[in-house]
């Protein structure tokens, strides 16, 4: 390519702040809805691009499929799809009206005889699945599944007969939780800091927080990490933090940690931008595309995270 005569960019701190390192990560490397949604929540982008971009991954059924989530290749609708698909809604103020009346019809036609959702249905055999999401035929109820799309629905004021009994099965599944895994509790965390009844909520939160602790599932100290345990069946180093069980201030969660707690999980999280803008995957990498699919992701949630808890982004 020939030279344009034009100047580099100004090496002024707005074009290093993480900020902009990250717009250029994800015009790079991002699809075309997460571009969308960064320009949602950093560039006074329009929900109604973010609503246009979501609706290629709508199937007919009401359900969401096409790998929305990165780890499920393939077209077919999937509760953990769905569950995406709800965050991004939530996140631009548009989980309500007929198009979540469609989602929970696809919520009824694929919930458990309890009223709850599994994590994979078994229509996913068949197309590439990360190794480490098992399909089987007859699915259980999983809360990994139900308690993000519970908890979004009711935070969002949505009434559905589908709601009564998969809110009764998240208490249930959340109050008797004796051994969990990171991934687990961030679920149960989305159902309780939205479920409509807030005193019980918030004895369940304070519980889970203790167990949280006991369990050392979450890593408080960055400069320690072999004094916190993998779960099993995770990555090598797929530690979880403070802030990734306390998204907000506001989250039931952040009572759990210190102040001091929170704040080497943030700058822990602030030091994580790689050198290309983006910030890495922790979970495990099984196919290119896949991975660098969910790094916009990743990349935007820890945008969202600092900036809900004051701190310079750009």
């Amino acid at each position: 390519m020939a030279e344009t005569g034009a100047s580099p960019l100004p090496s002024t701190p707005l074009a290093r702040s993480p900020l902009f390192r990250a717009e250029q990560f994800v015009w790079l490397t991002a699809r075309v809805l997460e571009q969308h949604l960064f320009a949602y929540h950093f560039l006074r982008g329009s929900p109604e691009a973010v609503e246009a971009a979501l609706d290629a991954y709508r199937n007919e059924d009401g359900g969401y499929g096409h790998a929305l989530e990165p780890d499920l290749r393939g077209p077919v609708s999937q509760p953990l799809h769905t569950a995406h698909a709800l965050r991004v809604l939530d996140a631009i103020g548009r989980c309500g009206g007929q198009r979540v009346e469609r989602v929970c019809r696809y919520l009824t036609s694929v919930s458990t005889p309890d009223g709850a959702l599994p994590a994979i249905l078994p229509g996913q055999r068949g197309y590439p699945t990360a190794p480490f999401v098992p399909v089987v035929d007859d699915p259980p109820s999983d809360l990994l599944a139900t308690g993000p799309v519970v908890g979004l629905l009711h935070r969002n004021e949505v009434w559905h007969a589908w709601l009564f009994r998969a809110t009764d099965f998240c208490w249930q599944a959340v109050e008797s939780l004796e051994k969990s895994h990171p991934y687990e509790v961030q679920a149960a965390v989305t159902f309780l800091d939205s479920a409509p009844d807030r005193p019980r909520a918030q004895a369940a939160a304070d519980r889970l927080g203790r167990l949280v602790r006991e369990q050392r599932l979450a890593a408080l100290d960055p400069d320690r990490l072999d004094a916190f345990p993998v779960a099993s069946g995770y990555a090598p180093g797929e530690h979880h933090f403070p802030h990734d069980f306390a998204r907000s201030p506001d989250s039931l969660a952040r009572a759990w940690f210190t102040d001091d707690e929170m704040t080497r999980s943030l700058d822990h999280l602030a030091a994580g931008q790689q050198e290309d803008g983006g910030w890495p995957v922790r979970w495990r990498r099984w196919a290119p595309a896949p991975a660098l699919e969910a790094r916009s992701l990743v990349t935007i949630e820890a945008l969202c995270t600092l900036r809900a808890y004051g701190r310079f982004v750009g």
